[in-house]
């Protein structure tokens, strides 16, 4: 069994990696971004708040995050070892995440923090085109005609800029993570392995580091 979490900048392909890791590895793959844009998805009022805090740029609140990923943790699922993907991001959270584990008598086996230079993340983002139909993503380099363009995956005509993949936000994301959660590492790092991969290269070189760090 292997816990890991998996820290990164917005932009630096962490939850693409978290994907191929969980996978290759057979570990559950806790993705709280994706608990989050299912909370959107809902329409409810909660999904709604979360959606303004999202198109900001900010960060949702403790309470909610620590309950969701104490849900997972402590499902079937995560027996088998978990990876954890876009939590914690601020000091309170990680703290909050350490109790947690100490309460559910589990621990984590590695901290592995991805890290790219701020400019090619705005590349990367700025670019990043979203399918309103399946929720798949493609970058404008990559596709013929921008946002008038098929989705590559359903080949709907559907293509967007989500609000926080535009400039202006994705700058304030990273302003918030250097403030928020650049001082996450240093607390996990003195209770847990820490461990630091580069983002840089094709999906496949950065899998091959993060497989090799973890043993």
């Amino acid at each position: 069994m292997l816990n890991v979490v998996l820290i990164g900048p917005p932009g630096v392909g962490k939850g693409t990696q978290a994907v191929m890791l969980a996978e290759k590895l057979e570990m559950l793959h806790i993705s709280t971004g994706d608990m989050l844009r299912a909370a959107i998805r809902s329409g409810s009022e909660l999904g709604k708040k979360v959606e303004a805090v999202l198109a900001a740029g900010e960060l949702v609140s403790d309470d909610l995050m620590v309950n969701l990923i104490r849900e997972r943790l402590e499902s079937e699922e995560a027996r088998a070892g978990w990876l954890l993907d876009g939590f914690p991001r601020t000091v309170a959270q990680a703290e909050a995440l350490q109790e947690l584990l100490d309460e559910i008598d589990q621990t984590i086996h590695a901290v592995v923090e991805m890290t790219i230079p701020d400019e090619v993340i705005l590349e990367r983002l700025t670019g990043r085109l979203t399918c309103r139909s399946c929720g798949a993503t493609t970058h404008v380099s990559r596709v013929p005609d921008g946002l008038e363009s098929a989705c590559p995956v359903c080949r709907e005509k559907t293509l967007f800029i989500r609000d926080d993949d535009r400039e202006e936000t994705i700058r304030t994301r990273l302003e918030v993570y250097r403030h928020s959660t650049d001082p996450v590492v240093q607390v996990l790092g003195r209770h847990y392995p820490l461990r630091k991969v580069s983002g840089h290269g094709t999906p496949e070189e950065v899998g091959t580091r993060l497989r090799d760090v973890l043993g």
